[in-house]
């Protein structure tokens, strides 16, 4: 006799015979006992899909230097704020290698902690060549105009912007032994890692002087006998043709615009350098040390 039963379900119409009929095993929970998508009708309240193990994490906060401190790196640059007696350090990082190149002769003030380079790369910005030096010193104090030196060549800078540069011309005024740079609070870079790396350690040797109004401060030095040179590519005055006796101001204005008229206004001369090639002008910092050339040889001939 054949089984009233195909696939375990009786067959409709047909007799079971005295045989127990059994329910279907249930494989699904019926859709009524769900509410709507996302919910259950056992509770009121939603279904939420825990996302915190996709969550972001947190970043770190980017390490800062102490407010009063300069952040130097590069061998030249860090060696002589070591040996400058006047400096304060607050922390000191190296290499194996840069410890080595450094304590070969110099002296440590500081007890430097021994740390792989990408310590210190991730505390200064990108693009720093560091060296596998990294210093944290406590700012100088700028000089006051009053105590500016009279027996020797003061540079003043009319709104030279670029770090780079003034990185540059701070280390060509130290290898013509200038007094002192005189630069405003505004429109002038503050004193950063990367100034300090194009200075190559002439922070040291070249003191800073600040001020609020360059006209104001220029016409102070005329009243105490300084003369003011302003470099101008355009002048009639070569500046090696200038009678010069100290005390001397020489005036870069920014690569560009040049000097104010303002401040032309106040210089005693203009005077350009004269080239001799197909291009008249030159970046600042190259200006600056072919004009020091020519004051530091006009008062050398006295």
């Amino acid at each position: 006799m054949k089984s009233p039963y195909r696939h375990g379900r009786p067959q409709e119409g047909r007799p079971t015979e005295g045989r127990p009929t059994e329910a279907a095993p249930t494989r699904f929970k019926p859709r009524a006992d769900f509410g709507p998508r996302g919910e259950s009708a056992d509770t009121d309240a939603p279904r939420v899909k825990d996302k915190s193990r996709f969550a972001p994490k947190p970043k770190k906060e980017k390490y800062q230097a102490p407010e009063d401190c300069d952040v130097l790196y590069g061998i030249h640059t860090v060696r002589e704020a070591l040996l400058n007696a006047k400096r304060k350090h607050r922390r000191l990082l190296v290499t194996e290698n840069a410890f080595v190149r450094l304590s070969e002769d110099t002296p440590m003030p500081i007890e430097p902690e021994v740390v792989k380079a990408e310590a210190i790369t991730v505390l200064l910005p990108p693009d720093a060549v560091h060296q596998g030096v990294y210093l944290e010193t406590v700012r100088l104090p700028l000089l006051r105009l009053e105590k500016l030196p009279q027996d020797k060549v003061i540079v003043a800078l009319d709104q030279v912007t670029d770090p780079h540069n003034v990185g540059a011309i701070i280390r060509t005024s130290a290898a013509f032994d200038v007094g002192a740079i005189l630069t405003t609070f505004r429109n002038s870079p503050d004193i950063t890692g990367v100034l300090a790396k194009a200075a190559s350690g002439a922070l040291e040797h070249v003191p800073l002087v600040g001020v609020t109004n360059l006209g104001r401060a220029l016409t102070e030095l005329k009243d105490e006998g300084y003369q003011i040179i302003g470099l101008d590519s355009e002048a009639p005055e070569e500046m090696a043709s200038l009678v010069l006796k100290l005390p001397v101001v020489l005036v870069l204005g920014a690569e560009g615009k040049g000097l104010r008229q303002s401040t032309r206004a106040l210089c005693d001369h203009l005077a350009r350098v004269e080239l001799p090639g197909a291009i008249k002008s030159l970046n600042v910092s190259n200006a600056a040390a072919i004009s020091l050339y020519a004051v530091h040889q006009a008062l050398s001939t006295r």
